[in-house]
């Protein structure tokens, strides 16, 4: 057999075979996540970051920089809980949001707080069609915000009142208390956000 007959058997043999290592994608974990250095001391943080229990409050470790910032939280287990905006001068050993001058959020008691002031109460309705029922167990609770209002959603539907003259550099902000679970949503929503709102970005991947 000539060495060319030989070269042409052998190729055709390891066609067959590819010697380059597959390349895995391996997706990136999002960097953002509730950050354990601002956290209440009974806080209790779970699920590489996306889960808060416990007793007190947790922000998460990004700023809310860009022009038009959405997350969502799930209520994993009801109990008493607070969803919004902070900044790290929050009381952290508060167990309910809006008890301080530093937060901005809508509570388990269906009522938006700041500052210990009652400023909103969702109208709660046995219709879905006339306002909102109940807030329970599986719920999507989104948060927009862009420098200007502070919205929350519920599974989708905005409510009514939004919060404004929000001051400092804010960042996520959940309380828990009372067998409360909260799952913070920072990737892949539920609920598309509304129009020009994104995910939570980095300062630098701003530039």
């Amino acid at each position: 057999m000539s060495s060319v007959s030989v070269f042409c058997c052998l190729r055709g043999c390891l066609d067959g075979f590819n010697f380059k290592t597959p390349v895995q994608h391996i997706p990136k974990p999002n960097p953002i996540q509730l950050d354990t250095s601002f956290m209440g001391y009974e806080v209790v943080i779970v699920k590489g970051g996306q889960r808060a229990c416990g007793a007190g409050a947790v922000l998460g470790n990004a700023p809310l920089v860009q022009s038009k910032s959405y997350f969502e939280v799930k209520v994993q287990q009801a109990g008493l809980w607070s969803i919004g905006l902070a900044t790290r001068q929050t009381n952290l050993s508060l167990t309910v949001g809006g008890f301080d001058e530093f937060s901005w959020t809508l509570c388990s008691d269906h009522i938006l707080r700041h500052n210990k002031q009652e400023l909103f109460k969702i109208n709660i309705s046995n219709n879905i069609e006339e306002g909102f029922q109940s807030i329970q167990e599986g719920d999507i609770i989104g948060v927009s915000f862009d420098h200007i209002q502070l919205k929350f959603y519920v599974n989708g539907k905005e409510i009514d009142y939004s919060i404004s003259n929000i001051k400092g550099t804010t960042y996520p902000a959940l309380y828990v208390d009372d067998g409360a679970i909260l799952d913070i949503i920072l990737e892949n929503f539920t609920f598309p956000p509304p129009p020009g709102f994104d995910k939570i970005m980095l300062e630098q991947s701003l530039l």
